[in-house]
């Protein structure tokens, strides 16, 4: 993830615009976005997947979109820290400073917002980190963007209905939609559509957007298959997560994830997570763009969408590039990949199980300091072994029972006693999830930072022991 920060909004440049006040949480809510429609050509066709409670239809340059709920009440739902995409992609690019012209037709009062351009979160121009934001009234919308990209819409309600179409100032991008372009016709626009400097494809579960220039640099590949390989990692993330459907609480978020091509990324970062979206630079484009690559060397994007699946009720700071990985290693059992964590140190010849286990339980260990960053992830893998293929979704419902109302992760930042309690959280629905005191796996051989408050919490649990010692498994 990124440090936090708050994304900036370019004010409406339409003389018909009726002006809208936001408040703290519309406004962020309304910054990351809903589901997913590629404008394809004329006729009809659904882009929506089962859990955005929408749907999504293409008529020429007309949708007709059915409102779900927004990132931020998705957010709390799910007991997640960052807030993931709420987009819906048109298929449609506002060059810069064009006049765009849009017709807006509400069916039930709640009205959908426009956004142009991307994310970019470390581009030195402030107003380039997020896409604008322009809110929309009924009737005829003519809006304005200095820089220019991508038009995409947001719709946060609860199945109310809008007509929205593009009258003018707007031009198709090149785009994929799985299960309704061939490849031959994405060809095609890629060789058309020249003058368009963005080019995207989406899936009932993803958003891929891709400078022009990105995308030809793979545009050999299969891209159903690469598309088809996107919604498989997700679904890892989500059957991980436990977000399997069976009740309102366990739904999959709705809504698509964002991956996005970003122009830049500090030293020694190979891509990021922040709210709405994952950011890939061009650097990473053979791993995100291939199926090979994706398939065999996407650890990066597995860890990137793992932080936006991550709990908030025990993210302490010293874990968010741990439990992350929670996702990660799911991923690569999905795809049947050889598990990190066996992978061997060149120095010392161990994998991370074996060059963790004699440091456990030793005197004056701290599970931050003493370990490094895949030892750290041992444990969170042990509790797995120990306790069934089950235990991290069966931790996750129970979190999302109980946790309805954490902070996003810009607002707690650096925060001990916070901190404290995320630590505490970890070790107790742990040993309620196992069935078992785990005072000693946590505290005593891994040297988390569990604090009397925390012992005393398991303690009151009246758990017996495991019957195994988990700190002793490994794959």
């Amino acid at each position: 993830m990124r440090p936090a920060h708050l994304p900036a909004t370019t004010p409406v440049t339409a003389p018909t615009a009726a002006p809208t006040a936001f408040s703290r949480r519309s406004a962020l809510a309304a910054l990351v976005g809903a589901g997913a429609v590629t404008l394809l050509g004329a006729g009809t066709a659904s882009a929506h997947g089962p859990a955005d409670h929408a749907t999504h239809h293409s008529g020429g340059d007309t949708l007709l979109l059915t409102a779900f709920p927004d990132a931020e009440t998705e957010r709390l739902r799910l007991d997640r820290s960052l807030r993931a995409s709420e987009f819906i992609p048109t298929g449609h690019y506002a060059a810069p400073g064009t006049e765009v012209t849009v017709q807006v037709r509400p069916s039930h009062g709640v009205l959908p917002v426009l956004h142009i351009g991307t994310f970019d979160d470390y581009n030195e121009n402030v107003a380039l980190k997020t896409p604008r934001t322009f809110p929309l009234h009924a009737g005829r919308n003519t809006v304005s963007d200095s820089y220019g990209g991508p038009v995409y819409l947001s719709f946060a309600g609860h199945g109310q209905r809008a007509e929205f179409t593009f009258v003018s100032g707007t031009v198709r991008m090149a785009g994929f939609e799985l299960g309704r372009t061939t490849e031959a016709e994405f060809q095609k626009q890629l060789d058309t559509l020249t003058e368009v400097p963005w080019v995207e494809l989406t899936t009932e579960h993803a958003i891929l957007t891709l400078t022009r220039e990105g995308a030809l640099l793979y545009r050999d590949e299969d891209h159903a298959a690469l598309l088809r390989l996107f919604d498989t990692i997700v679904d890892s993330h989500n059957r991980i997560s436990g977000l399997d459907g069976s009740t309102a609480l366990n739904r999959p978020k709705a809504g698509r994830y964002h991956f996005n091509e970003v122009s830049i990324v500090p030293k020694g970062v190979g891509a990021y997570a922040w709210h709405g979206f994952n950011g890939f630079p061009r650097a990473y484009m053979d791993r995100l763009c291939t199926v090979t690559g994706l398939r065999t060397r996407g650890w990066g994007l597995y860890h990137e969408l793992g932080h936006l699946n991550q709990q908030a009720a025990y993210q302490a700071g010293g874990l968010t590039e741990v439990t992350v990985n929670i996702y990660s290693l799911a991923a690569q059992r999905t795809l049947g990949q050889p598990s990190n964590l066996l992978t061997k140190d060149a120095t010392t010849g161990l994998n991370w199980f074996q060059s963790s286990a004699p440091k456990l339980g030793a005197p004056g260990i701290a599970y931050e300091t003493t370990f490094g960053p895949y030892e750290q992830l041992v444990p969170l893998r042990q509790l797995e072994l120990a306790f069934g293929d089950d235990f991290w979704p069966k931790l996750h419902k129970l979190v999302r029972t109980e946790h309805q109302h954490d902070a996003p992760v810009e607002d707690y930042d650096h925060d001990p006693a916070l901190e404290a309690r995320q630590y505490r959280a970890l070790s107790t629905y742990a040993s309620r999830v196992a069935g078992h005191d785990l005072t000693d796996f946590f505290v005593n051989k891994w040297a988390f930072p569990i604090d009397a408050t925390g012992i005393a919490e398991i303690a009151a649990l009246r758990l017996p022991a495991p019957p195994v010692d988990p700190s002793t498994l490994s794959d």
